[in-house]
């Protein structure tokens, strides 16, 4: 009876997980299937996963052709490196003084970071334009990077990570003569691995797929982004030309899902080592 009780829980979690991926799943072949069909298939009644005429090279030809889009690829390369490089500048330090030092405040501190993690980013939005505005900033690669150079989710998970480090060795690393930055860099980071690759790949999915910011921060195409530049594909006159839109988002989601399925086993050692202690 106990074994038919486990059985049956365990089914109900694992149908359960089922449902909740389909549902993530779902929408990415469909973006898929939508990018190998012609027009005339996409909007017709009945359903199929698979074209019944193949259109997939003219649509990806003229995803990667109707709009600048390896630039915009390029540009969402350099903005979210620059964004992860300051973000692990800042956010280690900080993350370290709230796990190994003690000093007056320092549970304030945390707990405003814990709070500023419930807080969307869009409600800053107006005076981080303003800001940008007075600091001539906006229309430029800076405006795409200021606003998220601090990350309350880095601070977080390398705080929690920090945390399950021993206290010996940051007392050894001391008595060897080492400054408190060094000691980050050079001892700290490179044992806290799975919850950098962890955080990396949170903000470079974060802002990779970024739309709101970007839309009222640039306005030269030069600028823009992949989410902003498949844009592009909207046209006010002929409406939305879906098949090249789902072949660039294609494009644009593929090198996400490669990094992601290359560092998937760091990836959840990142999320779960915070917890142990």
């Amino acid at each position: 009876m106990k074994h038919c009780r486990l059985s049956f829980r365990t089914l109900g979690r694992h149908g359960f997980l089922a449902i909740t991926t389909a549902f993530v799943i779902v929408p990415f072949i469909w973006m898929v299937s939508l990018s190998l069909k012609p027009p005339e298939e996409i909007f017709q009644a009945s359903f199929s996963l698979l074209p019944q005429s193949w259109h997939a090279t003219q649509n990806y030809i003229r995803a990667m052709t109707a709009s600048p889009l390896p630039r915009f690829m390029l540009n969402g390369v350099f903005i979210c490196a620059v964004i992860v490089v300051f973000q692990i500048l800042i956010c280690a330090p900080i993350a370290y003084a709230l796990a190994k030092l003690r000093f007056p405040g320092r549970h304030v501190f945390f707990n405003l970071v814990l709070v500023s993690l419930l807080i969307p980013s869009q409600v800053l939005a107006l005076p981080l334009f303003i800001l940008a505005y007075q600091l001539g900033l906006l229309n430029t690669y800076a405006a795409l990077v200021f606003p998220f150079v601090v990350s309350p989710l880095g601070i977080f998970l390398f705080r929690q990570f920090f945390n399950t480090i021993s206290d010996d060795i940051v007392h050894a690393a001391r008595l060897d003569g080492m400054s408190e930055f060094t000691i980050v860099w050079r001892i700290m980071l490179p044992m806290a691995v799975p919850a950098l690759i962890a955080f990396s790949i949170f903000s470079v999915v974060g802002h990779w797929n970024d739309l709101f910011w970007p839309l009222i921060a640039v306005r030269s195409q030069e600028l823009m982004p992949p989410p902003l530049g498949l844009m592009a594909f909207k046209n006010e006159d002929t409406g939305i030309d879906y098949g090249p839109l789902m072949a660039g988002s294609t494009i644009v989601v593929a090198p996400l899902v490669l990094v992601f399925l290359l560092a998937q086993r760091w990836f959840i050692e990142g999320l779960t080592s915070g917890g142990i202690k």
